[in-house]
């Protein structure tokens, strides 16, 4: 890149920022959309996985979503105080608990199924630039993981996400 010292420091020129303001974005399209359904956006991708991969350990829930435990714990009680998810100590492992959906929970799901297409309608991209988009931004993600474990000394890769 061929840019002045100066403009390094632009807020402007920060890819950072962009995706920053992105999220903010999306969060408040999210925050409209989702009221329907009485789930916050952080709750949403909690369901979403669990739609996905049915019951989980709170730990590879976490792992699946990029958040730790004590920010994950706190979720998962609004959602059971909600009706849509039960968490139970696990019979294998007495230290894991298991987080599953409730009926109410699983039945969420069809109601959800219009999130996406009006978040994607949202957008004003077509299905290919948010592939084209979303695959970019995973490779992004890769690199900047790789990039924070390089950054840390004897750091694993868990610790470059937090």
């Amino acid at each position: 890149m061929n840019t002045p010292d100066d403009d390094w420091l632009r807020l402007d020129q920060q890819i950072c920022f962009s995706l920053h303001a992105a999220s903010r974005a999306f969060n408040g399209v999210y925050r409209v959309i989702l009221k329907d359904l009485g789930l916050t956006y952080p709750q949403y991708l909690v369901m979403l996985v669990l739609w996905e991969h049915g019951e989980l350990p709170v730990k590879k829930l976490g792992e699946h979503l990029r958040l730790d435990s004590g920010t994950l714990s706190p979720l998962l009680k609004r959602l059971e105080a909600a009706g849509l998810v039960s968490r139970e100590r696990s019979a294998r492992d007495e230290r894991s608990v298991e987080v599953r959906l409730t009926e109410e929970g699983s039945a969420l799901r069809r109601r959800a199924l219009e999130v996406p297409r009006r978040i994607a309608a949202s957008t004003g991209f077509g299905a290919d630039e948010i592939r084209a988009l979303r695959a970019r931004l995973d490779e992004l993600t890769t690199a900047l993981d790789a990039a924070a474990l390089a950054e840390s000394p004897g750091g694993s890769p868990a610790d470059a996400r937090s």
